[in-house]
Formats: structure tokens, sequence, C-alpha cells
């Protein structure tokens, strides 16, 4: 019994005193003190773990046209769109959209970046077919060669062109039945004279072309590199 306490009260005065060089030493000699490997290990496992179940920041959400440029339905279209015609839009990091509801001196022609959701808006011409009065709207459209109308439905781009009226353009693939003609009747987008910001701002609307997406000369330069060979061209009214 005696020995006992005797015991307890040397761990005690070990325990009292290990603040000194002596007790320190002492205390890393006893063979119950954990090796430094061990410690090393324990503690990596710790850090470990505590990276592990740190929390992930959430993805940040892409807003689609955030400023509200393109009407929604027509919007949800033309991704829609992009799905349908999946084989042959092999480029999906921004689509091309053109309202024929809006009135022709209005931007309705509209870049999406799918990636980052902005938009950028053109101003376009739609065809003598669609507008015989020349009032500024589209109002019937066609596919029919020689109609000099515009046609609504998915377009795929084929890339730049060069064409002998009208010099570079972008060509256009029709992928629906509404103008699966296209490329029958050279539909393209084209730079036009009636559709340069002076004409605009003198007649109050642009002209009207022979079905082609006629733009100004400056938006053409920006347009004809960025459409390039596969994305999508969707036209609605």
């Amino acid at each position: 019994m005696n020995i006992s306490r005797r015991m307890v009260m040397l761990g005690g005065s070990g325990l009292l005193a290990a603040c000194s060089p002596t007790a320190r030493n002492l205390v890393t000699t006893l063979p119950d003190a954990p090796q430094a490997g061990a410690q090393t290990a324990t503690l990596d496992l710790a850090i470990s773990t505590a990276q592990t179940s740190a929390p992930v920041a959430p993805t940040p959400r892409v807003v689609i046209d955030p400023d509200g440029l393109i009407r929604p339905q027509l919007r949800e279209h033309a991704l829609a769109a992009l799905d349908i015609h999946d084989g042959r839009i092999t480029q999906r990091d921004r689509i091309y959209i053109v309202d024929f509801a809006r009135f022709s001196g209005e931007a309705r022609f509209y870049e999406l970046d799918v990636v980052n959701g902005q938009v950028k808006a053109f101003h376009t011409a739609h065809g003598r077919g669609s507008d015989p009065r020349h009032s500024g709207y589209a109002q019937a459209f066609s596919n029919v060669p020689d109609s000099h109308a515009s046609s609504v439905g998915a377009y795929a781009t084929g890339g730049p062109g060069m064409g002998r009226v009208h010099g570079p353009n972008v060509l256009l693939d029709g992928l629906d039945y509404s103008n699966n003609n296209a490329r029958d009747r050279a539909i393209i987008v084209h730079a036009a004279d009636y559709a340069e910001p002076d004409f605009l701002a003198r007649e109050g609307k642009l002209g009207r072309s022979y079905g082609c997406f006629s733009v100004c000369q400056a938006d053409l330069t920006y347009l004809r590199e960025r459409m390039g060979e596969g994305r999508l061209l969707y036209a609605a009214a």
C-alpha cells in the first residue's frame, strides 16, 4: 500500500515539473511515449480529414440573357433546336437568333453566348416577299425559290463565303421543312447599304432583301468569323 502511494506521488511530481528541461527529457524517454512517426501520421490524418470535410463552394449559376433582350419563348425554342439538330450543330458555344416579330428598325439579330449567358444585338433586314408594302414588319414567310421571302426555322452556318454580288458572307443550310431550300435559294448573311446605320436613321427602318439576313458592313465583319461553321441560327416570328 505504501509502495503504491509513493508511485502515485512520483507520477504527480513528474507532471508538475514537466515545464523544466530536465523533466521534459525525462518524459520523452519513458517507454510509453508515442513515436514521432506515429504522431506525424496522426497529424496528417487529422489534416486530411479536415480538408475532406471542408464545404465545397457551389458552381456559379449561369444566367442566360440577363438583360432580357430576347423573348423568353423564342429563346427557349432556339435552345431546344440546338438539341434537336445536334447532329448538324457541331459548335455549341454560341447561337444566333432572329426575331422576325420585331420591327426592322429594331435590333433583332442576337448572338447568345451559351457559356456565359451574354447577348449582343444587331439589326437585320427581312425579304421583300415577306413585307410587300414595306411596312417594316415581316408578315409572311416562304421556302419557295424566287419568292424573295424570308424563311423561318433552324439553320446551320456553313462558314465564311465569298459571293459575286454581295462579296463576303456567311453560308447557311436550312435544317427544317420551312427552310430546307436555303442553299438553293442562296440565303446567306451578307452586308447591304439598306442595312447601314445612316439608312436606318434616314428611313426609320431597314430596306428589304431577297430573303437573306442582310446586316451592315461593320456587323458582318464581326459576325462572319464569329458565326463560323457548324453553329445554329434560329429564325422565327
